[in-house]
């Protein structure tokens, strides 16, 4: 674990360097550039809004605002944004780079670190623009914003530790990226975002409490909807699975690493 750590400081300038690169690939030859990173997610509220308001924004007790069911929807959307594009990044971090790792000698390590990078600069940069949104609209969520200092680290490690743990897998068996495609489509709906978990029967309810992403989301409202804190035992769980996560695939990246360039 320490020669990995020195290895991956060593290569630091290659992880900054390559997260630029990945940013700016992204948006070659395209007009608006990094404000698509902003206007998809947004675009993606604004529908989810206009479909459901009018059905479900009578339901949110304590919030007297016209916008108290965008502003929810956001506030779900900005944490799933960063936790879905990580996962599904990890999923093929691996196969999508066999040839640089073929033929490049750097610590594999350094992938997922550039993964993670890309992603958090999207994130931060939506996030710029949704607190923007709620100030416009008249919404102030106050100092309890200063939890996202906490709550996207957390989202970040959850997302790296399950992405690579797949990633890895995915490696030896393809159908598991195929598979989490779905799985991770069916995860947003049964994530309580686009809906209140109160309209959800009681006999279902044990099954929203063990998603460790509904944990997250309702971090993310309440902090930013209801300007309260998050629940800290509740992200002690999702903080301790996430380290399992980790450790596991750590674990199963240096037991794997030497076939898996073979098999790539």
């Amino acid at each position: 674990m320490k020669d990995m750590l020195w290895a991956l400081w060593r290569y630091r300038f290659f992880v900054g360097t390559s997260i630029r690169n990945d940013l700016r690939s992204r948006f070659t030859r395209s007009s608006l550039g990094a404000l698509w990173m902003i206007l998809q997610p947004l675009a993606q509220v604004a529908i989810y809004a206009l479909v459901l308001s009018r059905v479900l924004a009578t339901k949110l007790p304590g919030i007297d605002s016209q916008y108290a069911y965008v502003i929810y929807l956001t506030s779900g959307i900005l944490s799933w944004a960063l936790f879905a594009e990580i996962l599904s990044r990890c999923l093929t971090i691996f196969v999508d780079n066999g040839n640089l790792m073929k033929k490049v000698v750097f610590p594999r390590m350094c992938l997922p670190l550039i993964v993670g990078g890309s992603a958090l600069v999207n994130n931060l940069l939506l996030m710029a623009a949704t607190v923007g949104v709620f100030l416009i609209i008249g919404h102030n969520p106050g100092w309890s914003v200063l939890w996202l200092l906490l709550l996207v680290p957390l989202t970040l490690a959850f997302s790296l530790g399950l992405g690579l743990v797949l990633g890895t897998l995915n490696v030896f068996v393809r159908d598991v990226g195929q598979i989490m495609n779905v799985v991770i489509q069916l995860w947003f709906w049964l994530t309580p975002i686009v809906y209140m978990p109160s309209i959800v029967p009681d006999r279902f309810k044990i099954f929203i409490s063990l998603n460790p992403m509904y944990t997250l989301v309702l971090a993310y409202q309440n902090v930013l909807l209801f300007g309260k804190s998050p629940d800290l035992l509740q992200l002690g769980h999702v903080a301790v699975l996430s380290m399992i996560l980790l450790l596991l695939a750590f674990v199963l990246f240096r037991r794997s690493s030497a076939e898996m360039v073979d098999v790539l």
